[in-house]
């Protein structure tokens, strides 16, 4: 069983930064045995896919509506997994949501919500212009 648990949402205005943090409890498996995600989801809509990261860190997918303003990395000797996010804009205003999933190598690339079995309560980020 893993627990994940968000932070760092806020209330920021447009072209600031905010870092969300995702810290997992892994009830004795180690961390890196674990793909990890960032969803989010705005009020309406659907949740989406943010960026994932690889079970040792060493690869990382950022969908293109956040390429070149998110960068999501992890420290698993912390358990441990970041969203930074710089620029934002009124449109990344959602909860944004840490899952976490099983793996068995490093290569997949899973953004699908259903590729995840654990997921965080959400941070909510509100941005202002």
């Amino acid at each position: 069983q893993v627990q994940l648990v968000e932070s760092g949402g806020g209330l920021v205005q447009a072209g600031e930064s905010l870092r969300l943090s995702c810290v997992a409890s892994t009830s004795g498996h180690t961390f890196n045995n674990y793909a990890v995600a960032w969803f989010r989801q705005a009020p309406g809509k659907e949740r989406e896919f943010v960026a994932t990261i690889s079970r040792s860190g060493v690869s990382a997918y950022h969908a293109d509506s956040v390429k070149g303003r998110f960068t999501i990395s992890r420290d698993n000797a912390r358990n441990t997994v970041y969203l930074q996010m710089n620029s934002l804009k009124r449109e990344d205003t959602a909860a944004y949501y840490c899952a976490a999933t099983r793996v068995t190598s490093e290569s997949p690339v899973l953004m699908g919500r259903l590729e995840y079995d654990y997921w965080g309560q959400g941070t909510q980020v509100t941005v202002s212009s």
